[in-house]
């Protein structure tokens, strides 16, 4: 059964589920909301189950991008569950589609949840579990795509908190780490369709001739060294380290004491801003 006028058949093929805990965290709202508006803003559309929690978040974060959502009920698609989520289902019945197995005017019961969260694996190309326990129904989801071959991901959180023990576990079996819309688009998109790669921010000292980097490195982060200590550690010659450090005076990375040289402040803050505070 489908309220909407979108073809299901022609959304299932360009589907993504983005589902959770119902009492989320506000770290896992904003991640299902965040994926799901990155997924829309990709033309994917968003499958999710209606819920509080996770599921509310998804579905707006795809509204919000302007994409497409479906809300898969585990009662009739005529009786919003749950009655707090009237306005939100409505809304996606307008814009997207609110799908059921069960025949109009059918109340939810717990096992009802079980089915709904198969047909949802069922109907896309991968599950995206935000957060969850241990037992959580969203592990149930995750399961059912797994057994029919669907692409199951997970986003870590913080390890002290309950609703991360369940992505940590299926993320220990065969589920995808993912953090991001680009990451989940690599996985269950077309080929060619990478996540772009991570890298840390540009510093200074990046753009300096890797030899000439090595004779920085050589320098302690306090004091002065000769320039004999300095080719020492750079592995270089003598003539070769003062030559460097000539150049590296030039930039104002280091600075010159008698027989000695000496980082400069702004070397200092060039060079621990690419070192982890770990």
């Amino acid at each position: 059964w489908v309220r909407g006028r979108p073809s299901l058949r022609m959304w299932a093929l360009r589907s993504v589920a983005v589902v959770g805990a119902r009492a989320c965290t506000e770290y896992g709202a904003h991640m299902a909301a965040t994926l799901a508006a990155g997924l829309a803003e990709r033309g994917w559309v968003v499958v999710s189950g209606g819920a509080y929690g996770v599921d509310g978040a998804a579905h707006r974060g795809a509204l919000g991008a302007g994409g497409a959502t479906a809300a898969v009920l585990a009662c009739g698609v005529d009786r919003p569950y749950p009655p707090g989520h009237t306005g939100l289902i409505t809304r996606i019945a307008e814009q997207g589609l609110v799908v059921g197995e069960l025949p109009p005017g059918d109340h939810p019961t717990p096992s009802r949840f079980i089915l709904r969260n198969r047909v949802i694996a069922a109907l896309t190309r991968g599950t995206v579990v935000v957060e969850a326990a241990l037992r959580s129904g969203s592990l149930v989801t995750a399961r059912a795509a797994q057994r029919l071959g669907r692409h199951t991901m997970g986003v870590p959180g913080p390890a002290t908190s309950g609703l991360s023990a369940g992505v940590h576990e299926l993320l220990r079996g065969d589920a995808v780490l993912v953090t991001d819309a680009a990451d989940v688009v690599e996985l269950v998109g077309d080929i060619g369709e990478l996540a772009p790669d991570r890298r840390g921010p540009v510093l200074p000292t990046d753009l300096l001739e890797p030899r000439t980097r090595q004779v920085l490195a050589g320098l302690p982060a306090r004091g002065t060294a000769t320039a004999a200590d300095v080719a020492l550690r750079a592995q270089t010659t003598q003539d070769d380290a003062v030559a460097r450090l000539y150049e590296l005076r030039a930039l104002g990375y280091v600075e010159r004491h008698g027989d000695g040289w000496k980082l400069t402040r702004q070397a200092l803050i060039s060079v621990r801003g690419g070192r982890s505070p770990c």
